[in-house]
């Protein structure tokens, strides 16, 4: 049974709430929600609410944005190559799908280099560079890699190459080599938004080249690509993320295009009905699949056909890969569990560093993710390549991933990322130490009260508050994902009714009633705590509110998070 801390979000301006409930027409439950979440003010709710591509920044905010755009241009009125290296993760073959469409449609001569996670490793390669030059291009363009490939882009100016880099990763300490660099995260760049994925720093690089032309509004038709790397790489859904990842929505949702309709054809979701969570949970894993064990280029070929079913052939072959996936994926799992628990026993750590030689590379950023759900640790997974330990980390509680690695530098061969997410590769031998010293940065940044699992309540609600304004305010907090999680409410003095039952995999089930409103509740992985809610007895519960279709009906529904002996003054 895993206990969780519950978190109540403070915010103490009533005047505030009661002010954008007013003028906004919302319950005041979700006015906190706004509140807390910064948008305090009626203009800054309305933009969250109502996300408009008007608010858009303009692309040439960001530096190098003219540079790349006029060097771009020029390559295709001289008909020059220009060569796209891109990234084997979603975020990579969506960028590098997306800006060749582009290209390629007004009139550019494109052709692209995905690695091989394996044999190329991560990052721009000499052997990608020697290929654009044997193709003859002139230019070299960067998606979702290049910030810190210093040798490289020395080689490829060297070479002759004019480099544009579209990165969105943390710069290291120089700045590289190149012709232009659009990253909003490079020192002294004036863009406003920090946050952007690898594919919304190309889509402000189509944003600019589509402006310049007179053609602005061709830009907004690649939005799709956006939404999907932008949910699926776990940037905050915030900002200019928000407005990107609901337009793309609503394009992939009313008229995706061929390559992309064959894969969610694939998926068994429904158009019309596609959210941020159905890209991390569905379509994400089939575009990550052709790189985790084969070639990250079919992701790229089935993303631009012309021929639906051919995408859908594809697909299938991605999704059978991605079945092989799951096994490999389990395996290792269970492998790394007695790994963890055994140092967990002996040491109480505030981080995992667990390393298996047999593990599949391509598994053990999944892996790490599920330590950290499991272990509620900051967790880095390590498998052995070629004598080298190579790995991905996770992380939780706000601990800053890459920071950490970077005071470990000096035990690494190779690191990168994100505060979140990242990736590294060390000598075997030095495992030990990098497990010591990252547990030393843990422990400095994780308090032992972090350590529980939280759940951050966003809102207390009554039931009888839950009208159809409600519900119709509610949905348009969406899309949410990382920053911009769907609210979670707190509702106390709550009983069961009409019985209660056990269903599913260890799930609970039942009528909810609270001052005399009755509505249906389901818990996952509950079971354990049905004893806190039987016989009439009065309990607390967090939860996510959503409507389910029922016989071509809306019918309201709670999502349970936790339920906990009654709380109620």
């Amino acid at each position: 049974m895993l206990n969780y801390r519950w978190t109540f979000r403070q915010y103490n301006d009533d005047e505030t709430v009661h002010n954008l409930a007013k003028s906004l027409n919302i319950p005041k439950s979700l006015a906190y929600v706004l509140a807390t979440r910064g948008l305090e003010s009626k203009i800054e709710a309305e933009k969250f609410l109502k996300p408009s591509l008007d608010d858009l920044h303009d692309p040439f905010i960001m530096e190098d944005m003219e540079k790349a755009v006029s060097r771009i241009l020029v390559a295709i009125q001289k008909q020059e190559l220009i060569w796209i290296h891109g990234d084997y993760d979603v975020d990579g073959t969506a960028s590098t799908s997306m800006i060749y469409q582009f290209l390629n449609s007004i009139g550019g001569r494109v052709d692209y280099y995905i690695p091989d996670r394996f044999e190329d490793g991560y990052g721009l390669s000499n052997k990608s560079i020697d290929l654009a030059l044997a193709k003859k291009a002139k230019i070299l363009l960067t998606v979702d890699v290049g910030i810190t490939s210093y040798e490289q882009l020395d080689y490829a100016v060297l070479k002759g190459l004019d480099t544009i880099i579209c990165d969105h990763h943390e710069p290291g300490e120089q700045i590289p080599n190149a012709y232009a660099i659009l990253d909003p995260l490079k020192p002294g760049c004036p863009y406003p938004f920090k946050s952007l994925a690898a594919c919304g720093v190309a889509f402000k690089l189509i944003q600019g080249i589509s402006k310049t032309l007179g053609i602005e509004e061709k830009s907004y038709e690649y939005l799709d690509y956006v939404a999907i790397s932008s949910a699926a790489d776990m940037v905050p859904l915030r900002g200019e993320n928000r407005i990107m990842v609901y337009y793309g929505l609503k394009q992939l949702n009313s008229s995706p295009r061929p390559g992309l309709h064959g894969l969610i054809h694939c998926t068994g979701l429904r158009l019309g009905k596609i959210t941020a969570s159905n890209i991390v949970y569905a379509v994400a894993p089939l575009i990550n699949a052709a790189g985790r064990l084969g070639d990250a280029k079919r992701s790229v070929e089935m993303m631009l056909q012309q021929d639906e079913n051919a995408a859908f052939r594809i697909a299938q072959i991605l999704e059978d890969e991605n079945r092989k996936r799951r096994l490999l994926d389990q395996k290792a799992f269970e492998e790394a569990i007695p790994q963890a628990q055994k140092f967990i026993s002996e040491n109480s750590p505030h981080s995992l560093v667990i390393y298996g030689k047999n593990w599949h590379a391509g598994v053990i950023g999944i892996v790490a993710s599920r330590l950290v759900d499991k272990f509620n640790l900051p967790s880095v997974l390590l498998t052995n390549i070629d004598g080298i330990a190579k790995g991905s980390a996770r992380s939780v509680n706000d601990f800053d991933v890459h920071t950490a690695m970077k005071k470990c530098e000096d035990l690494l061969l190779e690191f990168g990322g994100h505060k979140h997410a990242a990736g590294l590769s060390l000598k075997v031998e030095n495992i030990e130490e990098f497990r010591r010293r990252f547990d030393e940065l843990a422990r400095e940044a994780i308090s032992v009260d972090m350590l529980a699992p939280e759940i951050v309540i966003d809102s207390e609600l009554q039931f009888n508050e839950l009208s159809p304004n409600f519900f119709h305010s509610l949905s348009k907090f969406a899309p949410y994902g990382f920053a911009n999680n769907k609210p979670i409410f707190l509702t106390n003095g709550v009983k069961s009714v009409n019985g209660l039952k056990v269903v599913g995999n260890n799930n609970i089930k039942f009528r909810a009633i609270q001052n005399n409103f009755v509505i249906d509740a389901i818990g996952q992985n509950l079971a354990s705590k049905i004893n806190l809610c039987t016989n009439g007895k009065k309990f607390s519960m967090v939860y996510n509110l959503e409507l389910t279709s029922l016989h071509g009906a809306k019918t309201p529904q709670i999502i349970i998070k936790d339920i906990k002996p009654d709380n109620s003054k």
